[in-house]
């Protein structure tokens, strides 16, 4: 047997390593002057051009530069490297970059790419496109995985059903460990990519699972009934997506079966695709606290603008309320012009409160934390919470004012705002969202706007109302 410290050391290619040297930053980050060149290329009409400096590209490499560059050199660049663009790139690639490059590829070719592709990615891919090129597509598939994706469609969106893929490994439990080894050997067209083993009766139910490193180290007469685990947490066709993502990461799950309405074994659903869930999912309400719709920099313009439209034009209605407040207490404004002075920090600061519990609030109620169970401690955590918050506040503003205007009674009366708002801030920061959840409603959609608004025209209130309250200004 030859050594293998005695083989010659292979010498890097100089290729590579000017390819690796213009291409990427030292974050690993395609440089802008190697997209140019790529671009400059595609408009010189020189596709093997831009073949050969793509060429060198890792897959990840590959869809980062279809995300870089302008939407109108996605089509043409999919066509220059066609070659290249294999599955592995595509299920890096953003999903309105990915529109925009299946778009430009013929109906064979997203096909074979399909064919590639496990059946969630693959479905992924076709659920986007327009019908008549998602018949286009399918009737290019093999039958095989015309079905699997026919099936996948036929299930609601972000559901269980959609995200699981069909290829895994499932046999009797009346097999032995020796038997269970002979058949993954015997069986070339088996999956090759799976961790556990679903053990299933003969109604196709699961009833178990074993490990791979169980196998491995278990005598081949054991019965699999003996070593499989019992204990399963099954997933039905119809569970949410975010649904199923709690379920792996608070039973710290590597793969889960997926079961059809009558218990059956249709799928499984793995870890890898649950870390796109998540991170999808995070950033989903992030974005909906703040209204900015999907919040990817590759969404269109149009699709952008009627998102953020929209969130604006509510917000007008609800700032019309705090404006209508304002109005009432006109006269006692004009007689002491530091009143309108102050009032912006009363309402600013009460709405970084409102949006401090409600943050929160609503990342508890996607997690779980939040239940039925606590609501009521969770409310009376975040009064306590601002009315500390309040109080130190209070004291600071109360203070600042009171020497910056030379006025005592002024001082009190924004201490007393800005106590009173912060702890209604709090209060409808927790109980917004709670009660939006309890009507079906996203809390991360609407719960901002109301808060705001809560703030805002009751920070007004408190303010005026207690200047007008205490004599210091008259209606």
């Amino acid at each position: 047997m030859t050594d293998p410290t005695d083989a010659p050391l292979r010498e890097p290619d100089l290729a590579e390593l000017a390819d690796a040297s213009t291409s990427l930053d030292e974050d690993n980050r395609l440089l802008p002057g190697f997209v140019d060149q790529v671009c400059e290329a595609l408009d010189a009409g020189d596709d093997e051009a831009a073949y050969d400096l793509v060429e060198p590209l890792h897959p990840a490499d590959i869809a980062d530069l279809f995300e870089l560059v302008e939407r109108d050199y996605r089509g043409p660049l999919a066509r220059a490297i066609t070659d290249l663009l294999g599955a592995d790139v595509l299920t890096e690639l953003n999903d309105y970059v990915r529109d925009d490059v299946i778009d430009a590829l013929p109906a064979a070719q997203v096909a074979e790419l399909a064919g590639q592709l496990e059946t969630d990615d693959a479905v992924a891919i076709i659920e986007e496109m327009e019908e008549e090129d998602q018949r286009a597509v399918l009737a290019e598939l093999e039958p095989a995985d015309r079905a699997a994706i026919v099936d996948a469609l036929s299930f609601p969106e972000e559901s269980a059903g959609r995200l699981m893929q069909r290829d895994l490994v499932a046999v009797p439990e009346h097999m032995n460990v020796g038997q269970l080894i002979d058949y993954l050997r015997e069986h070339s067209d088996l999956t090759t990519e799976f961790w556990e083993i679903f053990i299933v009766d003969p109604q196709h139910r699961p009833v178990g699972t074993c490990q791979l490193s169980w196998i491995l180290r278990t005598p081949r007469h054991i019965a699999l009934a003996d070593v499989m685990k019992r204990d399963q947490t099954l997933i039905p066709t119809d569970m949410d997506q975010e649904e199923v993502a709690l379920r792996f990461q608070k039973y710290a799950l590597i793969s889960a079966a997926v079961v059809d309405g009558a218990g059956r074994l249709v799928g499984q659903i793995t870890v890898d695709d649950i870390i796109h869930i998540v991170q999808e999912e995070a950033g989903e309400d992030i974005f909906r606290l703040s209204g900015a719709g999907d919040g990817d920099i590759n969404e269109p313009v149009r699709e952008t603008y009627r998102t953020r439209v929209r969130w604006l034009i509510a917000n007008l209605g609800t700032a019309l309320v705090a404006s209508s407040v304002i109005g009432f207490f006109g006269g006692a404004i004009e007689q002491m012009v530091a009143l309108a002075v102050l009032m912006p920090i009363v309402a600013g600061v009460g709405g970084n409160a409102g949006t401090q519990t409600l943050a929160v609030t609503v990342r508890a109620l996607a997690t779980n934390q939040l239940t039925e169970s606590n609501t009521r401690r969770a409310i009376l955590r975040e009064m306590r919470i601002a009315m500390l918050n309040g109080a130190t506040i209070a004291l600071i503003a109360g203070t600042a004012t009171a020497l910056w205007f030379h006025d005592a009674h002024l001082g009190l009366v924004i201490a007393a705002a800005m106590q009173t708002n912060i702890l209604l801030a709090g209060l409808a920061g927790v109980v917004i969202p709670v009660v939006l959840e309890k009507l079906d409603q996203d809390p991360a959609v609407a719960s901002s706007i109301f808060v705001t608004m809560t703030t805002d025209s009751m920070g007004f209130l408190a303010f005026l109302g207690l200047a007008v309250a205490s004599g210091l200004v008259s209606l």
